[in-house]
């Protein structure tokens, strides 16, 4: 396999990213997290994308960030170790960023586990949509006993997944985990035979294939948003997501509204923006 830490291959839907540090199970190096922004990015741009698959290499998903290379979070940008607690802060919102993009963005997202996923590399499970994993494979939060926190969703992804009482135990005890403790404790979606997980991918994107891709991003967004709010707020996405679906379907026309006519009759400063404005614009100003 090639020495490039990261690897992009795109083929058709489907982006497929491949955590590319077998020697030292996939860990998160600062040139690895550098090209997994950059590989992020540009997945998001594209319209043609539609999924996401992220593997690693040689029987490992991800062992974490690198800690060998954490004095190095210190540097400035010509390599010099002085921007101290600051520095370690900008990296951190930097995985933070990571996290979030691949969280947030318009494609159904996977995480094919295979090996251990700890430290970074559980947190980049949490933030995909769905996780299927070899029975093989393990998890948890070991940094502890490195003397370090985690900082981009192993305190906060992992407590809204798995409760606070659970979290507590993953992070201040560090022990690995089953993975089957994985999916009865909702954290993770299925297990598979060790030699199983390709196919297992494949018949999940088998099955979105089928699906109408606007009603699965409409519903990734306000189950994202709303599981993070009061249910009242949840409840005006689901609304709106209702009504959104019923335009996209074909049920565009509202009476009241102007099918577009405001936004066309502005760019021609017509009669009907010309009649608003003089209407509105002092209306109430002094």
């Amino acid at each position: 396999m090639s020495e490039k830490p990261l690897l992009l291959d795109i083929q058709g839907d489907t982006a497929n990213i491949t955590l590319n540090r077998p020697k030292v199970k996939n860990a998160l190096s600062i040139e690895m997290s550098s090209q997994f922004v950059e590989a992020l990015y540009k997945v998001k741009r594209s319209t043609d994308v539609k999924f996401v698959v992220i593997r690693g290499a040689g029987g490992a998903f991800c062992a974490g960030d690198d800690i060998t290379e954490m004095l190095r979070w210190a540097e400035d940008e010509h390599g010099e170790l002085n921007q101290g607690a600051n520095g370690v802060m900008r990296r951190v919102r930097v995985y933070q960023d990571m996290a979030n993009t691949l969280e947030d963005m318009d494609k159904i997202t996977i995480a094919a586990v295979d090996g251990v996923a700890v430290g970074g590399g559980l947190e980049i499970t949490m933030a995909c949509d769905f996780v299927i994993a070899t029975n093989r494979s393990t998890w948890g939060m070991p940094e502890v006993d490195s003397g370090i926190t985690p900082g981009w969703g192993g305190t906060t992804r992992l407590s809204r997944y798995i409760g606070k009482r659970r979290s507590k135990e993953i992070n201040l005890i560090g022990a690995l985990q089953s993975a089957k403790r994985a999916v009865d404790w909702d954290l993770w979606n299925r297990l598979v035979e060790d030699d199983g997980l390709e196919a297992e991918v494949e018949s999940l994107l088998t099955v979105f294939r089928s699906k109408n891709l606007q009603a699965c991003r409409q519903l990734k967004y306000i189950i994202n948003r709303g599981c993070e709010t009061d249910l009242y707020t949840a409840q005006g996405f689901e609304m709106l997501s209702a009504g959104l679906s019923g335009a996209v379907n074909g049920l565009w026309q509202v009476p009241d509204a102007d099918q577009g006519a405001g936004i066309l009759d502005f760019a021609e400063k017509g009669n009907l923006w010309q009649k608003r404005r003089s209407l509105a614009k002092n209306f109430w100003s002094e």
